[in-house]
This record gives structure tokens, C-alpha cells and sequence, in this order.
């Protein structure tokens, strides 16, 4: 493939993010450009309005996945996911990352008084009230 044309269209790229479904909001996809997460063909991008063209490709963390695409069309609206998947070409499988050093494992208990009382909680605070009634 040929190297992108300078003078070619481009498209923000937090709207192509968005545009492609690797992102649930478009504001989402501008946190992590200006969090500088994105490369745009090796060169990291800090601003959600930097242009893509055809032929970029964009190396960005997604969910708990760092991907690498290819962009192959710019797209003129966020459609189906079908339509999105025809925007891009998957240069790598994507990767998993490690979760952050803060996150808590899955399944992990709240401490009992922190918070809104569960569902089986709150059962008993309605047996307790009832009973002092």
C-alpha cells in the first residue's frame, strides 16, 4: 500500500474512533487522544482533532485491548457495526493489557457499611422496621 497523500481528506479522530466503534462516545475517544494513548503512523497525538487519512495507521488502547489498524476509509457516520468494520484493517491481533495496579479483581466484596445496603441487606433493615412497629 502506498504511502497516505499529504494533501488527501482527513477526519478528526476522535469522530473516526468513534465513527469505527472502538469507542461508546466520541468524548470518550477525545480523553484518550488528549491523554496521549493514540500513535498516528508512529507519532504520538495529543489533540482529538489531529486529521486521518486513508492509509494512517493507529495504534491506540481500547477496553482492555491495545490495537493496531490501518485506516482504509474515513466514513461519514457512525452506522452499524458491519459498516464500521468496512473503515479499517486489523494489522495485529489485538493485545490484551495488564489491568491497573488499583483495579480490583473480579468478584471482589464491598466492606460491610460502605455504601448502599445490597438487596439482602436492606431485606432485614425492612424485617427489623416492620418488627419495631
Amino acid at each position: 500500500m502506498s504511502a497516505p497523500d499529504p494533501q488527501g481528506e482527513t477526519v478528526r479522530l476522535d469522530k473516526w474512533l468513534w465513527f469505527t466503534r472502538f469507542f461508546k462516545s466520541r468524548s470518550i475517544a477525545g480523553q484518550v487522544c488528549k491523554a496521549g494513548k493514540v500513535r498516528v503512523s508512529g507519532t504520538k497525538v495529543t489533540k482529538p482533532s489531529h486529521g486521518v487519512r486513508v492509509g494512517d495507521v493507529l495504534t491506540f488502547p481500547a477496553g482492555n485491548e491495545l490495537h493496531v489498524v490501518r485506516v482504509l476509509a474515513l466514513g461519514e457516520r457512525r452506522g452499524p457495526a458491519p459498516e464500521a468494520r468496512t473503515l479499517f484493517e486489523q494489522m495485529e491481533e489485538p493485545q490484551r493489557l495488564a489491568p491497573p495496579p488499583d483495579a480490583k479483581p473480579p468478584g471482589a466484596q464491598r466492606p460491610k457499611g460502605a455504601g448502599r445496603p445490597t438487596k439482602r441487606e436492606r431485606r432485614q433493615l425492612d424485617r427489623v422496621k416492620k418488627d419495631a412497629e
